[in-house]
């Protein structure tokens, strides 16, 4: 069972078009996209008569065998990797997700959060509809089984429209793919190709893996709708202000991808380079926390000009620290995950550049695995603003009252994890810092400011908090 306080991002999808081994390319795809979830995964493929999926709880590598892609056959395919932020870890809630009906079969692989999730759950539950999982996934495809008798792009449109929230959906659908983007543009999508196939994609390293070529991002309010015909683009919400979660390049996305139609490797070192000059500090070297926090410490060198150190060595074998679903297995894989190199650390003033601070009991324990190495001086440095504020839109934050910079100053967050100096980028630095200027980022974790209505209630021990900031 997940632990409450866990914090994950919400998932990665594919889907493939016109390749007679869709299965397997939608496979490489979710092995470049896990990531983006650890906790299940799945690939639902069409014959052209039936489909045929295979799911389960775990990694990419271990739920697949070669038996299982065998027998996913046809040209056409989606799939999907999931870490949970809305329904239990369940492997009823493994997507994709696919029903019958008396028109076909819909398949869904989803990436975001809905925020009005409840209320159409109980608004379709009132009128005749039974749910099989408590995803919010799962509300899209009773949304489209209405109106049997408009064609499914009319369907489409006007399901879309009722969802607020993050989305960035890949369906199948009688023989036709399906991708989508909410109007404001949280999580990223994209469009590729490969020997006359289509593919889409949450990230472009998928492509890669894949040896597909990038086309284009899927637009904000755009459907589109791949078959044997080709690409048809419809819009169904164009306009809206986009709120592209800037999260995506400060940690969840691989560094070798381009999201939101710029470099994450570039965007992360642009990060580095303003920390430096808002927060210069005299030191020995600058040394990463691995992998999420070592481009924006390349930045920090550069502009710092002082040595680069991979003082700290990742153990690969261990995945991502916080998108674990066990608190137990957290705290364990904190311990194993980086170790030391005592003898540059031993006696030097060291810079350690982090990509964000969330409960700080991580960054405590590597602070006092340092200082038993015998480090004279620990800088810290983090490439984005205070996390403030949970994420409603797909990355599962904790509640406010286990954000430590809700809780604390910068200086009481310093004193805490044991270090000389805590800075923060500022978040004029922060989107400065983003490839393209005057794009339009979602920046609520930072802020407390949402793109769109949330209706919440604030808990006592969040007005608390909040008193004593």
């Amino acid at each position: 069972m997940k632990s409450p306080s866990a914090i994950k991002d919400s998932c990665g999808v594919v889907g493939v078009f016109g390749h007679k081994d869709a299965a397997r390319l939608a496979y490489l795809a979710l092995y470049s996209l896990q990531h983006r979830g650890e906790e299940s995964c799945g690939i639902a493929s069409f014959n052209g008569e039936k489909v045929c999926s295979h799911k389960g709880m775990g990694l990419v590598g271990d739920v697949f065998k070669e038996a299982e892609l065998k027998r996913l056959k046809g040209n056409l395919a989606v799939g999907h990797v999931r870490y949970s932020t809305t329904g239990t870890s369940d492997i009823r809630n493994a997507q994709p997700f696919t029903v019958h009906n008396k028109r076909g079969y819909l398949s869904v692989a989803h990436n975001g959060n809905l925020t009005n999730s409840k209320k159409l759950r109980v608004q379709l539950e009132n009128e005749g509809s039974i749910f099989q999982t408590s995803m919010d996934s799962e509300i899209v495809l009773h949304l489209l089984v209405k109106d049997a008798d408009k064609s499914i792009e009319e369907r489409f449109k006007k399901s879309l429209l009722q969802l607020k929230g993050a989305y960035s959906f890949v369906m199948m659908a009688n023989n036709c793919l399906f991708g989508m983007r909410d109007p404001r543009g949280f999580k990223p999508l994209c469009l590729g190709k490969i020997d006359g196939a289509y593919v889409l994609v949450s990230e472009t390293c998928a492509l890669d893996i894949m040896g597909a070529s990038y086309i284009r991002d899927i637009e904000p309010g755009e459907i589109v709708r791949i078959d044997s015909e080709g690409v048809k683009s419809i819009d169904f919400a164009k306009g809206e202000k986009h709120a592209f979660c800037i999260f995506e390049n400060i940690y969840f996305a691989r560094p070798d991808s381009s999201i939101f139609m710029g470099s994450v490797y570039e965007t992360r070192k642009n990060l580095g380079r303003a920390l430096a000059k808002e927060y210069p500090v005299d030191a020995d070297f600058v040394m990463p926390v691995p992998d999420s926090g070592t481009i924006a410490a390349l930045g920090y060198a550069e502009e710092s000009d002082l040595p680069l150190e991979m003082a700290m060595v990742r153990n690969h074998y261990v995945g991502r620290t916080f998108i674990q679903p066990s608190q137990l297995s957290r705290d364990f894989k904190v311990k194993v995950k980086l170790n030391p190199v005592r003898e540059i650390i031993k006696d030097k003033r060291i810079i350690i550049v982090e990509d964000s601070i969330v409960r700080g009991t991580t960054s405590k324990g590597r602070v006092r695995a340092l200082r038993k190495a015998g480090a004279k001086e620990i800088h810290m440095r983090i490439s984005c603003p205070p996390l403030v504020s949970p994420c409603y839109y797909g990355i599962d934050f904790p509640t406010k009252k286990e954000l430590i910079a809700f809780r604390l100053s910068e200086k009481e967050i310093g004193k805490f994890i044991g270090v000389d100096s805590l800075k923060y980028l500022s978040l004029e630095g922060m989107l400065k810092s983003m490839q393209i200027p005057g794009k339009e980022f979602c920046n609520a974790c930072f802020t407390g400011i949402y793109p769109t209505p949330i209706k919440r209630k604030p808990r006592k021990k969040d007005l608390e908090g909040r008193n004593r900031r």
